[in-house]
């Protein structure tokens, strides 16, 4: 069971997007990846068993993605159950 989850804003290359969304998504961890417009090209949410996973593991396989520019990790405070 997941207790840590975090959104993360990340900025590509242009053109990168959509193929950045979606091998995102095939991370391990990741419950969703999804292209939006605006200052940030794909937000994913992440669920992790604590925060070294979620720091250590999860982040960066997501920031090893080709075309991937930037991130912004934003932890979820207090998840709603």
């Amino acid at each position: 069971m997941a207790v840590v989850q975090a959104y993360i804003l990340i900025q590509t290359e242009v053109g990168r997007a959509a193929l950045a969304a979606a091998t995102i998504a095939e991370i391990s961890g990741v419950a969703s990846s999804e292209e939006v417009s605006g200052p940030y090209d794909v937000i994913v949410r992440v669920e992790a068993t604590d925060a070294g996973h979620l720091t250590n593991d999860v982040v960066p396989q997501i920031q090893k993605v080709d075309g991937i520019t930037r991130t912004l990790t934003c932890p979820v405070v207090n998840a709603a159950h």
